[in-house]
């Protein structure tokens, strides 16, 4: 018997929503937020294609204290620079800058709840250093 990875939860303290975490991962994923959810609702998540785990805000009444001990690890489908631009301008924060000059490194961003999550490069640049 095994198991299969069903939701990646993310909790919401206050002041934070659910609904409005799922919006800004719909933005950053390109995953619409399910319509069966509403603003106000204490879970909200987001349709993701058939095989793809599902992503799900919850509301939870403490606030978060120390570091994630499980985060996302993000591929962008274009330039890493340009992906850093646009996950600040949807509302993450950059936490550690870790990109090296040869292009290698990541960066650890927090969503507006204080989530961490890493942003990596990307295929065609990983491919145009080896690896």
């Amino acid at each position: 018997m095994t198991s299969l990875v069903r939701n990646i939860s993310f909790d919401c303290a206050p002041p934070h929503e659910p609904y409005d975490l799922a919006v800004f991962w719909s933005g950053v994923t390109g995953h619409p937020v399910d319509p069966e959810y509403r603003p106000g609702d204490g879970e909200v998540a987001l349709t993701t294609p058939d095989g793809q785990p599902g992503l799900l805000f919850l509301r939870v009444p403490e606030a978060k204290t120390l570091k994630n001990r499980v985060h996302l690890d993000l591929q962008p489908d274009g330039p890493r620079e340009e992906e850093v631009k646009r996950l600040t301008a949807l509302g993450a924060t950059v936490l550690d800058d870790r990109r090296n000059p040869d292009g290698t490194g990541w960066v650890v961003f927090a969503d507006p709840a204080g989530n961490e999550f890493c942003l990596e490069r990307s295929a065609a640049e990983r491919a145009a250093t080896g690896g």
